[in-house]
């Protein structure tokens, strides 16, 4: 799952079956017709490109996702953390506050993970 990128269309794929899931192919094919004007070859390769990432599944004919939409964002989350700065979250925050300040209520949420973490 090291590949989990997604361009600007595979998303919009991705969200079509997160928002309809479990649906089978041939629903797929109507939807990705109507929303994104796909052919059904078009429709199957990409599917197929996301089954190989590990993201879907395509079982007896019925897709699925392996990863929630959350569990996908957590990943490419952690990925561009580990990427850019060398996994380091405090690296990541100092680079982030830098711009963008946080507020009280962000602040006081932050505190909250962390005495939750704490308790785990």
């Amino acid at each position: 799952m090291d590949d989990l990128k997604l361009g600007t269309v595979e998303a919009r794929f991705a969200d079509i079956i997160w928002q309809h899931e479990p649906l089978t192919s041939r629903e797929l094919v109507e939807l990705c017709g109507r929303e994104l004007d796909w052919k059904k070859s078009t429709t199957y390769t990409v599917l197929k490109r996301l089954c190989e990432k590990g993201i879907f599944q395509n079982e007896n004919g019925t897709v699925t996702s392996r990863m929630t939409k959350a569990e996908y964002a957590s990943a490419q989350s952690e990925k561009f953390v580990t990427d850019i700065f060398g996994g380091s979250l405090p690296a990541f925050l100092v680079a982030f506050t830098r711009r963008k300040k946080l507020s009280e209520a962000d602040l006081a949420e932050i505190q909250e993970m962390i005495r939750q973490m704490r308790k785990e």
